[in-house]
């Protein structure tokens, strides 16, 4: 009996037990129901999410081709200057503004998009994949509209109408406009890319001709070189706020260089970035709002600190009123100002400066092991070597190839002011309302003159073009040189073989890889695609020899340097 009453206490236990595990799982299967009710609520709600436009009247534009480069519709215009730079005016309401972008640059916005998403298909080839991709982007930008001025949505949804039908499966119209603007920051977060390594300065009082500011900024951004052809100069007079200019890329409403009628400037810098939860505010909207809403650097702050961010920037921002330049510092947990105190000059690489960021151990880190603070000595190099600087000084540092002390670095080396990868090199004179664009290819070609005072007044097109062609900077003489050349022809013959590594089964000659190499001697990268092309080959004493030699090369990062001696050791392994 004893034993039949302790296996029925047993038994009770058990069911007890039974019972509170059952509990405890359908606690936890209803929270996990609700969690996913909430997150594909605030899903749905973002897919089905349209702003507000009744507010706002329109006219649908009808644009007159006057040319093959050139058409107008009222007094907005689109036409492509001889430096091949598109120079884009458009004015209005937010809504009549997105609808005037759309009409006038329909064409080039579209091969924009295919351009992109060509890109996405070649990484993400899978056609699973590419649904998981979908999947993902539609939960990870839920929020993204939250944090978005109501006047920016309104002139997305007016430009995302001339958008290509074909990639509505990727996402409606709008969405995907969205999507595109968040694409920089989405990139920058979740990969660590630092497609964008760039590049900026500003200088005033003593270290200027005339005691005016001046800003140089390289825009180190790469998506290919189809991408960078069609570069977009937009003149942006909006029904409220403060006229603008801004350098990008069809498409783009956001800022990633630019300059308004007040003389405040703008330029990014990407940060090293931890990975956020969810998209929140584009950084190139944050960007685009202080160009249309900010007079001087405290107003310029305000409205940097109001706005919640999804990744780490430095924003360089100019102002003709302070005749001077600081660097708002932004990521999620984070906000600082860099206001250099007795100092007329500041520069900025990739990483922070403000005493918001002393401590942060991924910003040490990053100064460490990046190449940032390389650039920054640079930078810092050439102010010792040009006093009294002028537009075509700081054109000069911002085309400058060599490594510290004048070391030939090689030709593509992300330690290098000039990078040879550039969208577009941009050069303000705020108290002037003078702005400089490079032309094609990267930042050597022609710099292009704006006059903001001229373009934004009733004089505007009085001369029948935008530019103010007498202030221009004359084409850097590299680009014609048999170096750059045979620059352009190293980048084709790396590409090939590159395909030559991950494809086992090409073989290459000993007289391709030596000639490979003669076109860019000085760069790491030469030497540690041919021991990688050795190495998989399994000549291994060949693949040592050129593991050494590009060890005694100036590496780009830590990382590449810990890559190369870690083949290195493979390779010597293989050997005994």
């Amino acid at each position: 009996m004893k034993n039949r009453g302790n296996i029925h206490s047993i038994i009770q236990n058990r069911t007890r037990c039974n019972g509170q595990n059952s509990r405890i799982f359908v606690v936890l299967w209803i929270s996990l129901i609700l969690i996913c009710n909430l997150i594909s609520c605030g899903v749905r709600r973002s897919v089905k999410h349209i702003p507000d436009v009744s507010q706002y009247s329109l006219e649908i534009p009808k644009v007159n081709k006057i040319n093959d480069s050139s058409f107008s519709f009222n007094q907005n215009y689109l036409t492509k200057n001889r430096q091949q730079l598109w120079e884009l005016y458009i004015k209005g309401n937010a809504l009549q503004l997105g609808y005037n972008n759309g009409a006038l640059t329909q064409n080039l916005m579209q091969r924009q998009e295919d351009i992109f998403f060509s890109k996405v298909k070649g990484f993400v080839p899978s056609k699973f994949k590419q649904n998981l991709l979908r999947g993902f982007l539609k939960w990870y930008n839920r929020k993204m509209y939250l944090n978005v001025r109501d006047d920016f949505q309104v002139e997305l949804y007016g430009l995302s109408q001339y958008s290509s039908d074909k990639y509505d499966f990727v996402a409606p119209k709008l969405r995907r406009a969205m999507y595109l603007h968040g694409a920089h920051d989405i990139g920058h977060a979740m990969r660590d890319l630092m497609v964008v390594g760039c590049t900026s300065l500003a200088v005033w009082n003593e270290n200027t001709e005339d005691g005016d500011l001046l800003i140089g900024r390289n825009f180190d951004f790469s998506v290919g070189e189809d991408f960078a052809k069609n570069k977009l100069i937009e003149f942006v007079e909006p029904e409220n706020g403060i006229p603008y200019l801004s350098v990008s890329w069809p498409g783009m409403i956001g800022v990633v260089s630019g300059m308004n009628k007040e003389g405040i400037t703008v330029t990014i810098n990407a940060g090293k970035s931890k990975i956020p939860l969810t998209a929140k505010t584009p950084i190139s909207l944050v960007t685009r709002e202080i160009l249309q809403y900010a007079k001087n650097i405290n107003q310029a702050i305000a409205i940097a600190k109001k706005r919640k961010v999804f990744v780490s920037e430095s924003i360089l921002v100019g102002s003709a009123n302070d005749k001077k330049a600081v660097i708002i510092e932004v990521s999620p947990d984070n906000f600082g100002v860099y206001d250099v105190a007795n100092s007329s000059r500041v520069l900025c690489t990739n990483h922070f400066q403000s005493d918001a960021y002393k401590d942060d151990k991924r910003n040490q880190k990053h100064i460490v092991a990046s190449h940032s603070e390389y650039r920054y000595e640079k930078l810092q190099e050439l102010l010792c070597e040009n006093s009294k600087l002028n537009p075509e000084k700081i054109a000069a540092i911002l085309r400058d190839r060599s490594g510290l002390k004048d070391k030939s670095i090689g030709l593509g080396n992300e330690k290098a002011i000039n990078q040879l990868l550039a969208h577009h090199a941009v050069i303000f004179s705020p108290e002037k309302r003078l702005v400089w664009v490079s032309s094609s290819p990267y930042q050597l070609g022609e710099f292009v003159c704006y006059d903001l005072n001229e373009i934004f007044s009733d004089n505007r097109l009085s001369k029948g073009q935008f530019a103010k062609s007498e202030l221009n900077i004359a084409k850097d003489p590299f680009a014609d040189s048999q170096e750059f050349e045979n620059y352009e022809v190293f980048k084709i013959i790396d590409s090939e073989i590159s395909d030559a590594i991950k494809n086992g089964n090409i073989i290459l000659t000993e007289g391709s890889i030596s000639d490979y190499q003669s076109l860019n001697p000085d760069f790491w990268w030469t030497y540690y695609q041919a021991g990688r092309y050795y190495f998989i080959h399994k000549e291994y004493t060949k693949a040592k020899i050129e593991f050494e030699k590009a060890l005694t090369k100036e590496i780009t990062t830590v990382p590449d340097k810990d890559n190369v001696e870690n083949y290195l050791k493979k390779t010597i392994k293989k050997l005994k």
